[in-house]
């Protein structure tokens, strides 16, 4: 019982360190990538559960949202399968990602509302080309979170993320998309790419959002 506590309390305090480290990256630099950071135990799930999923539940990834959604594979080629909670591995995902979501409110009053995810897969020759995922003055997301499930990732694989500080930038930040790694970043501030892969790639993307809700419309939808 005492070892059982013992390591809750530890996670915990992990959770609570890298959190911290996250909240201090995000207001110096709007961004923040965390080597093999995410906790063991959560990862190793994740990608245990992805191994086991049904092909067929993930589809053709697209663009855009709404009325403006439409699918272009000269722009992205890749396949999601949305995180709603429903297996074990899933709920503790969210469940993590909540308690990160109540800290970054709690250390830098963001206003993150909620929280949205999905698996991604990318083949052989996959990318997503240079894109933001929030237009200025479209603040429903407002941090983009990336987290990689690829074990011994070989440096020739292809399949970074670059994060670019704006625009005009054309070197960018490489995050390699190792086993464990957690990337977070201001949606609308850092334009991003994935670069084509020469392998199977897999990882999770999310988005917090602030409630925009009008009268007429639910937003984020429920």
């Amino acid at each position: 019982m005492f070892d059982v506590l013992s390591n809750t309390s530890q996670s915990a305090a992990n959770d609570e360190a890298l959190f911290a480290q996250i909240a201090t990256d995000l207001q110096i630099n709007g961004y923040s990538i965390n080597y093999g950071a995410l906790p063991n135990d959560l990862t190793a799930s994740l990608l245990l559960h992805l191994k086991h999923m049904d092909s067929a539940k993930f589809e053709q990834a697209g663009i855009g949202r709404d009325q403006a959604f439409t699918r272009d594979d000269s722009v992205r080629r890749d396949e999601i399968c949305w995180i709603t909670g429903e297996s074990d591995a899933g709920r503790n995902w969210l469940d993590w990602m909540q308690a990160m979501r109540i800290f970054l409110n709690r250390r830098l009053f963001l206003g993150l509302f909620s929280f949205e995810s999905h698996f991604a897969h990318y083949a052989k020759g996959d990318f997503y080309k240079r894109h933001v995922d929030a237009f200025k003055g479209d603040d429903n997301r407002v941090l983009s979170v990336a987290v990689y499930l690829n074990q011994d990732w070989l440096p020739d694989a292809g399949g970074e993320l670059v994060i670019y500080n704006d625009d005009n930038d054309q070197q960018g930040i490489k995050v390699a998309p190792t086993y464990g790694t957690i990337a977070l970043f201001l949606s609308e501030e850092f334009p991003h790419e994935v670069t084509v892969t020469q392998t199977d790639r897999y990882s999770i993307a999310g988005w917090f959002r602030v409630n925009t809700s009008t009268a007429a419309r639910v937003d984020p939808p429920r």
